[in-house]
């Protein structure tokens, strides 16, 4: 090889490895800690909440075997199924904030990740819950949206967030008590396309009480759709602590 060649090629690499030593390690989002190309360093990984054992098929709560919970029985939802990664609590109610309020948008690839490394309901449109306009223009994207890009690119599902939308604007869901959330979000919903046939798959971050997905399903099975289910990161269980927004989030 001549000079004229060796030398570029020496220059390139001693410049990759010049950046590789002065640039600083990432470091976990949770603790801190130098953890090479991860959000989170192993043991906060291995520290994030796991949902119990076996959960009711159709709202992912905990509960004996051999069906559906009681509160599904007595009030069926008009969703199908619900898979969730996490219960939702500490830490992982750190990284939704820093995704929806920190605009962390590596959070929701890690949350993808954590989906399509799970149990999943069945479905072949992939939808996310869409949030009012004015959080939308606030925040500058929907969280929903982020988490469901990756999972339609992993599994070559048709992704389609411009067919529903929200209708003005509605209290933030976790600043209200349980009984509040379903009247809050009674026809929410809108949605602009005929979905005949179709098996939904809804992404959202945090499903507490169900209201807010259960009313998004209703409006999708007016319009054709024929199952719903829930693919939702975090899974809020009767004991779970109060979600705490940042001051104008929801």
């Amino acid at each position: 090889m001549s000079n004229q060649g060796l030398i570029p090629r020496i220059g390139q690499n001693l410049g990759a490895v010049l950046g590789t030593l002065l640039l600083p390690a990432p470091d976990c989002l949770l603790c801190g800690a130098r953890e090479s190309d991860a959000l989170l360093c192993a043991a906060c990984r291995a520290d994030l909440p796991a949902l119990p054992g076996d959960g009711c098929p159709r709202c992912a709560l905990p509960m004996p075997p051999d069906g559906p919970c009681g509160a599904c029985l007595k009030q069926p939802p008009r969703f199908d199924a619900t898979a969730a990664a996490y219960r939702y609590g500490f830490p992982v109610d750190r990284l939704i904030q820093a995704l929806k309020y920190g605009h962390r948008l590596a959070v929701a690839d890690f949350f993808a990740a954590a989906l399509l490394a799970g149990p999943r309901p069945s479905g072949d449109l992939l939808l996310p819950v869409p949030l009012a306009p004015d959080r939308l223009r606030q925040r500058g994207f929907n969280q929903a949206l982020e988490i469901a890009r990756p999972i339609a690119r992993q599994l070559g599902l048709e992704l389609a967030p411009e067919i529903c939308r929200r209708r003005g604007a509605t209290t933030s869901q976790a600043h209200l008590p349980w009984r509040a959330r379903r009247k809050n979000v009674h026809h929410a919903f809108e949605c602009l396309t005929d979905l005949a046939g179709a098996r939904v798959l809804v992404v959202d971050d945090v499903m507490t009480t169900g209201a807010t997905l259960d009313e998004f399903a209703a409006t999708l099975k007016r319009h054709g759709a024929v199952s719903v289910g829930n693919w939702v990161v975090a899974r809020t269980l009767k004991d779970s602590p109060p979600f705490t927004p940042l001051p104008g989030g929801s």
